[in-house]
């Protein structure tokens, strides 16, 4: 058996996130069928985590097992043959038999995209969160390097009442806030995420930027260990995985990651 890895990218606007669901439409469900097309079979196909619905990647990795003897790099155009226009395969590798793109995942890193615009722009509907109120990115900075380092996140996750136990500690390597005209853009990285963490961190970014939540207020919210504390979540349409980390020897590098970047100029 071989074991495949490969990464994809597709716009999540009309999918209920990457799992499959009963009654929703599911990127996974859409990359099994293309599979089997492919390849004749159904492999159990293992993902590098799940993504919400209207969430987007640049870069999001499966893994595989398979006896079929399709060279990798044939997969990525027999893939796309199949798969609907807002879903591209981007590369395929073969990797060693105990890779699974979910458990020897070092990290991952996403963005998420503002357009801090008075006026919204309709090509941009569902692929960025618009806000018109002005926002202080030197300030919403100052806020975002809290969240740097190991902390416990219990005030930035949504937690399942089913799943109440687990480790909430998560390490943050990247925690920053840039703009590129009325684009501005939050890039959180880490080792791991804890359910809606990205979006509740930037729904308390944009607290700072009003004015309700000071910066130097968040080491307090983080120690608080108390969702009511944190801001609200952020929509899901700004957020995009962006990239992917595993052992360098695994064979994928940042070349792998596709970053897209709207035409905020688009008329």
């Amino acid at each position: 058996m071989r074991n495949l890895l490969l990464t994809l990218m597709y716009d999540g606007k009309r999918y209920h996130g990457w799992q499959v669901q009963n009654n929703a439409a599911s990127v996974q469900a859409q990359f099994q069928q293309a599979l089997h097309q492919v390849i004749g079979s159904s492999p159990d196909v293992k993902g590098c985590s799940r993504t919400d619905a209207g969430v987007h990647a640049n870069m999001y990795c499966v893994s595989f097992r398979t006896d079929h003897t399709i060279p990798a790099d044939r997969l990525v155009p027999a893939l796309n043959r199949f798969l609907p226009k807002d879903i591209a395969v981007t590369n395929a590798v073969e990797v060693g038999e105990d890779f699974h793109a979910r458990y020897s995942c070092t990290g991952k890193e996403y963005h998420y995209l503002i357009l801090n615009a008075l006026v919204r722009n309709p090509f941009l509907d569902g692929y960025v969160l618009h806000y018109w109120h002005p926002l202080d990115d030197q300030l919403m900075n100052e806020a975002a390097a809290h969240f740097i380092g190991t902390h416990d996140f219990t005030s930035f996750c949504t937690v399942d009442p089913h799943r109440k136990k687990g480790d909430f500690h998560r390490t943050v390597s990247r925690c920053s806030v840039t703009r590129e005209g009325d684009l501005v853009t939050v890039t959180v990285a880490a080792d791991g995420f804890l359910y809606n963490m990205v979006r509740i961190i930037v729904g308390t970014l944009l607290y700072t930027a009003q004015g309700k939540i000071p910066p130097s207020r968040i080491p307090a919210i983080i120690e608080a260990c108390d969702r009511s504390q944190a801001g609200p979540t952020a929509p899901p349409e700004g957020l995009y995985l962006h990239r992917v980390f595993y052992p360098k020897n695994v064979g994928l590098t940042d070349s792998n990651a596709v970053n897209l970047r709207k035409d905020m100029n688009r008329s």
